[in-house]
């Protein structure tokens, strides 16, 4: 039995109804927190070049993968297998360069007919609206970076944001800020929004959502946007 075979027969056995409660408990939403918590720490100890750290939270993550393949094997909706199977797939078939007769020579090369094969690809998730604003805007980023993401695509594609977003507040903070006021600013929403017991990374997400579809609203009714 392979190591990856013990893995998946350790979280079958946890999962069992005479296993453990907790995993017993979980659900693909519960464990949500957890991969964000486990992929944090795996950067930590990239940006630490910490390798004996590193490869105990890789573990970390793959069992993340583990844990929710066998949430879906018990549904009957997919196994490890199939998402073994699935990423393999895309890796030889945004290659063919190395896989086909096709040769590449530079990384600038290789990114373009890797968006080229990509567009061509069919997406299993829900297909995005075809006047949809934001529609290749990764919608799970961390809440800061899907904020950033959002008013990067208003300021490049200059989009309506009248009634959605206060303008002149965005471009007076911008003018006082620097890094380390940024720093405390943001630390100091957290830990108050922790005293009220609220979740800033939720709130800003829903926040950020809800500016989105407004500007999408706005734009849609706007001549000469899109």
């Amino acid at each position: 039995m392979t190591a990856i075979d013990e893995l998946k027969a350790t979280m079958v056995r946890l999962r069992a109804p005479d296993g453990c409660p907790w995993d017993q408990e979980q659900t693909h939403a519960t464990l949500v927190r957890c991969l964000i918590d486990e992929v944090s720490e795996l950067i930590d100890t990239i940006d630490r070049s910490d390798w004996p750290h590193m490869r105990e939270e890789l573990g970390d993550v793959l069992i993340q993968v583990v844990f929710h393949a066998q949430i879906a094997a018990e549904k009957g909706l997919f196994t490890f297998e199939d998402v073994a199977r699935d990423i393999n797939d895309k890796l030889v078939r945004r290659h063919p360069h190395v896989f086909g007769a096709r040769r590449l020579g530079t990384s600038a090369e290789v990114l373009v007919e890797w968006e080229k094969i990509k567009a061509t690809e069919k997406k299993l998730g829900p297909a995005p609206s075809a006047t949809a604003i934001f529609k290749d805007l990764p919608p799970r980023l961390p809440a800061l970076m899907f904020a950033e993401a959002i008013w990067k695509q208003i300021e490049k594609k200059r989009l309506p944001v009248a009634g959605v977003v206060d303008v002149a507040q965005v471009e007076a903070l911008s003018r006082q800020l620097d890094e380390p006021l940024l720093g405390k600013l943001l630390f100091e929403l957290a830990a108050a929004a922790r005293s009220r017991g609220l979740d800033p990374e939720g709130a800003l997400r829903l926040y950020a959502t809800r500016i989105m579809a407004n500007v999408e609203k706005q734009a849609g009714m706007s001549p000469g946007v899109g």
